[in-house]
């Protein structure tokens, strides 16, 4: 069993103040594979301490010096790929091809789209012949980070932060608390000075709320439920910090009549990728009438034939989901569910041959209505809802019926229609006919989806306060 108790504070491993052990489970056998130890108010007061410290001096580095930090830590970061990989795929649950390919290969993407983004990035901006305004860094981050894409959502944070000339706090999950660890040495490994990156853990009530509240935090950077990012703004309000948040969705994936003929199969299996562990994912299936008995048969056969099993099983399949607390949610909404649909794959329980470890049968309910419970709640598993509809107009009021507004999906050969829709929905990406987003793309939502964007310039401007100073230059 791993130990790693210790928090990464002002460039060194330091034991945390009072002892507080916490267990780590692998989600593919619940058994216990490390403990690590949770913050209390003076760990966190250390750790941001490091951070103010080291910002005014880290804050006048060079764009130079920052970058080559950066592209120093790239390095480390692929050349120590497979221990991230098997960390996460313990921590988590992700299976290990997936963590290898994606889950480490989103790390490495996100690095390249900032270094791409920070080159040409202008900190001082003419604003008329005599005025300039400058683009400085907004101080201590702290960056509270989720447990089901752990290197995607770390380095979406810190880099920009530290690129830009912040320090930050890093509070990753403690459900999933391995490769912010591993994250920490590769910092250290990079040479990025003392106190510019520090780590500790703790949960959301006791560290992520210290750090909320903390007075001198100047920021606080969240990706997690919008139940928690709720807390962390009311926390957040007496210090009127400013607060980023990337929260939970309900994606719409709009099939219109002249869609691709495999798109409702893409849908199901974009669905129940990460076993549905995506804020992201395309939950509700909308499917205009007359392809509507179509989808729901291909989307039924591609759960059937979704292979469950183990993180460390070789092959394409999906894992276990994160915790006992998220299995027993999601079979709680799959129960609730088949009192409002009809089911057509899946259901409650492990599925076959699986006895233990938190594994959900991928499952699909047909002829949801938008008002039912699995069509309005962030299920968070690998559960698809699939809705029929008549008109654009209609697909455009369902899809837009939800207190959420990240990703929605359009998928029609028309392309006039496919760019109406788009600027009609509500929500912070619209991905349409499976064209995935460019590097550096701004990933963020609407409404209760959150109010930050993250990714490429998007990303750097976050962590920048914007100053205005007159005669700059002389008439």
């Amino acid at each position: 069993m791993l130990e790693k108790r210790d928090f990464y504070i002002n460039g060194a491993w330091v034991a945390p103040a009072k002892a507080n052990d916490f267990p780590v489970i692998d989600p593919s056998t619940e058994e216990q594979c490390a403990v690590i130890s949770l913050g209390d108010q003076a760990d966190t007061d250390a750790a941001v301490s490091a951070a103010r410290a080291a910002f005014d001096s880290w804050s006048q580095t060079s764009r130079e010096e920052r970058m080559a930090l950066i592209k120093k830590l790239a390095e480390v970061y692929d050349s120590r790929q497979e221990e991230m990989a098997q960390a996460m795929s313990m921590e988590m649950g992700a299976p290990i091809n997936l963590s290898r390919a994606q889950q480490v290969g989103a790390g490495s993407w996100h690095i390249g789209g900032f270094l791409k983004a920070f080159e040409n990035f202008s900190f001082e901006r003419d604003f008329t012949a005599t005025e300039k305004t400058l683009l400085e860094p907004i101080g201590v981050c702290a960056l509270i980070t989720p447990w089901n894409w752990p290197m995607n959502q770390i380095i979406l944070k810190a880099i920009p932060a530290i690129a830009t000339g912040c320090t930050v706090v890093l509070k990753p999950s403690e459900v999933a608390p391995l490769s912010g660890h591993l994250f920490a040495e590769f910092m250290h490994e990079a040479g990025f000075p003392a106190g510019v990156f520090n780590m500790l853990n703790g949960d959301g009530p006791g560290v992520g709320s210290q750090l909320s509240s903390h007075p001198d935090v100047d920021m606080v950077s969240f990706t997690g439920s919008t139940r928690a990012g709720i807390a962390i703004s009311k926390a957040a309000a007496d210090t009127l910090k400013r607060v980023s948040l990337e929260l939970g969705g309900k994606g719409a994936n709009i099939i219109f009549e002249d869609a691709d003929p495999k798109a409702a199969k893409a849908g199901a299996i974009r669905c129940f990728r990460n076993s549905g562990q995506s804020c992201n994912a395309p939950t509700r299936m909308l499917v205009h009438k007359s392809r509507y008995d179509e989808a729901v048969e291909m989307a039924a056969d591609v759960a059937n034939n979704t292979h469950v099993g183990p993180a460390s099983e070789e092959g394409k399949h999906i894992g276990p989901v994160v915790s006992e607390v998220q299995f027993n949610k999601i079979q709680g909404l799959i129960e609730k569910g088949m009192s409002e649909a009809r089911l057509v794959a899946g259901g409650l329980g492990r599925p076959d041959g699986l006895n233990r470890g938190y594994y959900v049968k991928p499952t699909v309910f047909a002829d949801v209505t938008n008002d039912m419970t699995i069509a309005q709640e962030e299920i968070f598993g690998p559960v698809l809802s699939i809705i029929p509809f008549e008109s654009e107009e209609e697909a455009v009021q369902i899809a837009n019926d939800t207190p959420y507004g990240l990703t929605n999906y359009v998928q029609t050969e028309d392309d006039d229609k496919r760019r109406r829709v788009a600027r009609r929905l509500r929500s912070g990406m619209v991905e349409t006919n499976g064209q995935g987003f460019a590097q550096g793309s701004p990933f963020g939502g609407y409404k209760q989806s959150g109010n930050g964007r993250e990714g490429g310039v998007y990303g750097l401007e976050e962590f920048l306060e914007v100053k205005a100073v007159s005669g700059w230059a002389a008439e």
